[in-house]
């Protein structure tokens, strides 16, 4: 019987460094499949959790957190590099909102109740949505439509959405994510014990996958 290896990835959907850590969360699992099963669940994050409801421009409030435009077009050029080699097709020039990411993060939450399988649909549709087309995932509708592309039930989500159900939950993990010292993301936290900081490359994320499933395999 093959060991059960949890990583639990905290990040925000809105982080181009955690789209980036997902593809490559998802090669490792894929290499590492003949000998581990892993289990990814989402954690929540918020990069800005101060922003309104509505969100904000996404391009002058990129701007004015990296120290201006030339900084965000190195940036976004290097990610661009970096995302194709992963399988990712950023389009930058699409995003037009920077949104409050709180009620994607209760839509995360409510998948997980379908399953990991779930989940990570929602996560995949949700840094898609953003990255590759621009679309706002701090919008309901948007939220709607990803979940139900998921299949989860439209008019339940929906419900939900239009409630504060589980808001003050998702605070709270993200409050221990931050006592627990994560304060940037990804973080990947592997059999609720190793932390893995950051994009790292497919072969390091293989490799802690491969030596937490020998000490699993080895109890």
């Amino acid at each position: 019987m093959k060991p059960i290896v949890t990583v639990d990835v905290v990040s925000d959907v809105v982080c181009p460094w955690c789209y980036l850590g997902k593809a490559r969360l998802d090669q490792a699992v894929r290499a590492v499949a003949n000998d581990v099963d892993v289990i990814v669940r989402w954690r929540p994050f918020q990069l800005n959790p101060d922003l309104p409801a509505e969100g904000v421009d996404h391009k002058s409030h990129l701007a004015a957190k990296l120290g201006g435009q030339a900084a965000v077009d190195r940036a976004h050029e290097m990610l661009r590099g970096l995302g194709r080699e992963a399988g990712i097709d950023y389009r930058f020039e699409k995003v037009a909102i920077e949104p409050n990411t709180l009620d994607a993060h209760r839509l995360l939450h409510w998948a997980a109740t379908g399953g990991p399988e779930q989940q990570n649909a929602v996560a995949t549709a949700l840094f898609k949505a953003n990255f590759e087309e621009g679309r706002n995932v701090g919008d309901e509708e948007t939220l709607l439509s990803i979940a139900e592309g998921a299949g989860m039930e439209r008019i339940v989500v929906s419900r939900l959405l239009d409630s504060d159900a589980d808001s003050e939950t998702v605070k709270g993990e993200i409050d221990a994510a931050r006592q627990m010292g994560v304060s940037g993301v990804p973080c990947f936290i592997l059999q609720g014990k190793y932390a893995v900081m950051g994009a790292q490359s497919v072969e390091t994320l293989e490799d802690a996958i491969r030596q937490v499933g020998q000490e699993v395999a080895a109890v």
